[in-house]
């Protein structure tokens, strides 16, 4: 009995804790439950989630926000020959991670590492095996790139790539700029380069030096967007929230350059820099009575292209950098001297040297040339006729046209950084060698400012590069206008007086700038010496100056101007004014011959008609029409580009280059100039190696005529 009461007792008790336990259970179940219930009710009222929107968590899964980058604007020089235009470039990246799969369960990955290595390697410049090193990286990756053989891709390559259609592997764009003629005014065309734009989480064009940087916000353009409401599919939502806005492109520049000179000017500093070595080496050619720069450029350089050079050249020396200007500044101080009434050209001097403040002022020739007039003392360059001329003046005449000149105020010449100088005028030494450019720091355009007065009757203009900018739908934005500085500085009576001193100076036999002469032309100049400071005192050697001249044509009424400057060739073989002569004289008659073909042409020139998104026939047409010769390159019929741009004026029979969509097959470039090389590569995105003179016509390209072209290959041609 009593094991059976247990028993009893047992099951009542078990029975007992069972039903407490489901109890429990039931009211956990209640609770959790009802935790549920309310999350729900809150999220579902709230719509937030750990402060999170959900509705604008789930909209943004099916959102798809697109950048429409907006095209650069092209530089063109003032013939609408390109410098500087928008590129693309491509880098090739493989996905490793086999959790890579798409919505329609296919891998976004490698699958096979032989196979598409072997297929690699016929495009990317890397062998098989190199490929499948970096397709087996020693530690885990979710993806990998192949270094310099998979950067920098042209669309052609890319393309050939995706026909393989090879799993995992991908493309990054990157927007890129295209210099074709290499060495060509780089510091003042500049560079655009990629910067990433956190904002928009996308790569962005940039001008970081020059022309680029000073007008980029009219070049960059803005970019647009495009929003849309997808499927799980990415299909667009008919009902789905849209918006657009277009890209807007950037507007395009005409430079005052004229690529002809320019690419003339490069050729002739390359092979002094190559030959004497100079620290320093800067060339100005312009039209005085415009200001528009022609030339410029300066030795070191680089190549905007590949760079080169870069690392070692980034100060642009025209505008950033100062420097004492010497003899050449005494056009400055002969034409106050003049205009203020204190010269007396019969009046003799003792030449040989001056005391000011226990210094003595000396000529380059140091015993000097006995009593002389004061009409030889500019002629001469005689630093102690001009300190006298000084003298006469009185420091505060002098320094007033110093103002009027723009001595220590900068030009607003459009390129970063341009540096105002700065002059030492406290003590009578001073101010007496100031007459002859030692104590003062100079600008090269504050020195192409001052010389305009000899083209403009004493009035200063100011150097300008830009011609005119162009939007994208041939509207001019901003056009070229003559700027003058200031008031006159000095009268035209004054200025003839200062021309028939430069004349002397080229032609007179104790003129020190015979050099220079060229037979048959009217020109007139003047030379500079200028000591270079150190840290105690000037530097002494043969070769220890900055050696200049200064041209200006025709002589009695200059419309244009060449100036250079050399710093301490390392290499003085020759004298100074035969190494800046060799650059001079060439350029100075290819400026005069130049001239003169363009007022005998002006009258017959013809207008470049716009042919982009014609057919090929119809753009031949319409080009023959105005007797100019049509060169196409591409296989399609629809033209999406031209050079030169619409509007520009040629001579009858010029080439006008057409481009069209798909392949681009080399053409017979014989009896071609150079320019016209050069304005073909630049459309077909190819470069050119010149192998003999830039002024000869092409008699041997090492590209056979008709052989397909590719991207940023190069082409060598030899002239006769």
């Amino acid at each position: 009995m009593k094991n059976s009461n247990n028993i009893k007792t047992t099951k009542t008790n078990v029975h007992s804790n069972r039903f407490q336990v489901g109890r429990v259970l039931q009211v956990i179940v209640a609770l959790v439950f009802l935790i549920f219930l309310g999350r729900t009710l809150y999220i579902s009222i709230s719509k937030t989630v750990a402060g999170e929107n959900l509705s604008a968590r789930t909209a943004a899964l099916y959102k798809r926000n697109q950048v429409l980058k907006a095209t650069r604007g092209t530089i063109y020089d003032r013939n609408g020959f390109t410098i500087a235009e928008d590129s693309h470039v491509y880098t090739i990246y493989a996905i490793l991670d086999h959790s890579s799969i798409n919505y329609k369960n296919k891998p976004e990955y490698v699958v096979n590492k032989d196979k598409t290595a072997e297929k690699l390697a016929t495009v990317l410049p890397l062998s098989k095996e190199q490929i499948l090193k970096y397709l087996n990286p020693k530690t885990k990756a979710f993806q990998v790139q192949f270094g310099s053989g998979g950067s920098n891709l042209t669309i052609e390559q890319k393309q050939k790539i995706e026909k393989m259609k090879l799993p995992g592997i991908k493309f990054i764009e990157s927007p890129s700029r295209l210099y074709p003629n290499g060495t060509f005014a780089s510091h003042i065309v500049g560079l655009a380069q990629p910067v990433y734009n956190k904002k928009t989480k996308s790569t962005d064009l940039v001008g970081t030096m020059g022309l680029e940087a000073y007008y980029n916000k009219y070049l960059a353009g803005r970019d647009g967007y495009k929003e849309s409401s997808v499927d799980a599919s990415e299909y667009q939502l008919p009902n789905g929230t849209n918006a657009y806005q277009a890209a807007k492109n950037g507007d395009d520049i005409y430079l005052t350059l004229d690529s002809q000179l320019q690419n003339y000017l490069e050729n002739l500093l390359t092979k002094v820099q190559s030959k004497y070595q100079p620290k320093a080496l800067t060339a100005v050619v312009e039209d005085l009575r415009t200001g528009k720069v022609l030339a410029a450029s300066q030795r070191p350089t680089f190549d905007a292209q590949t760079k080169k050079g870069l690392t070692d050249s980034y100060t642009d020396l025209l505008t950033q950098a100062t420097y004492e200007p010497g003899s050449v500044f005494k056009i400055l101080s002969f034409a106050a001297a003049i205009n203020s009434g204190h010269y007396n050209p019969n009046e003799l001097y003792k030449s040989g040297s001056l005391t000011l403040n226990g210094s003595t002022i000396h000529n380059w020739n140091v015993t000097g040339w006995g009593s002389i007039p004061l009409y030889e003392a500019f002629p001469r360059s005689s630093n102690v006729g001009l300190s006298i001329l000084e003298q006469k003046m009185g420091a505060s005449t002098w320094r007033s046209y110093l103002n009027k000149f723009g001595i220590t105020k900068k030009t607003g010449i459009t390129l970063p950084g341009e540096q105002a100088g700065m002059i030492a005028f406290k003590s009578k030494l001073d101010q007496a060698v100031t007459s002859f450019g030692q104590g003062v720091n100079v600008n090269v355009w504050q020195m192409m400012q001052a010389y305009s007065i000899l083209a403009n009757k004493g009035q200063m203009v100011k150097p300008q590069l830009v011609e005119k900018i162009v939007s994208p739908t041939g509207k001019v934005v901003q056009n070229y206008k003559v700027q003058k500085v200031g008031k006159k500085v000095v009268s035209e009576s004054t200025v003839k007086t200062v021309l028939q001193g430069m004349q002397d100076v080229v032609n007179k036999q104790y003129g020190t700038g015979t050099a220079y002469k060229i037979a048959g032309k009217s020109i007139a100049v003047k030379t500079g010496t200028a000591q270079i400071a150190g840290s105690s005192g000037y530097l002494t050697g043969n070769n220890n100056y900055i050696f200049s001249v200064i041209g200006v044509t025709p002589a009695n009424n200059p419309h244009y101007a060449v100036y250079l400057t050399m710093k301490q060739p390392q290499k003085m073989t020759d004298p100074a004014e035969t190494i800046l002569a060799s650059i001079f004289k060439p350029m100075m008659n290819r400026l005069i011959l130049s001239s003169s073909v363009t007022k005998k042409a002006s009258a017959s020139k013809e207008e470049v008609p716009n042919v982009v998104g014609k057919s090929v026939s119809n753009a031949k047409n319409d080009i023959e029409k105005v007797a100019l010769s049509v060169e196409v390159l591409g296989s399609s019929d629809v033209v999406t580009q031209q050079t030169p741009a619409t509007g520009q004026k040629l001579s009858a029979g010029s080439k006008v280059f057409v481009l069209t969509s798909g392949k681009i097959s080399c053409a017979d470039f014989t009896n071609w100039t150079v320019e016209e090389v050069k304005q073909y590569a630049a459309l077909a995105g190819v470069s050119v190696k010149v192998s003999g003179s830039e002024d000869g016509k092409v008699k041997l390209q090492s590209i056979k005529a008709g052989t397909t072209l590719k991207n940023g290959q190069e082409i060598t041609i030899k002239t006769k």
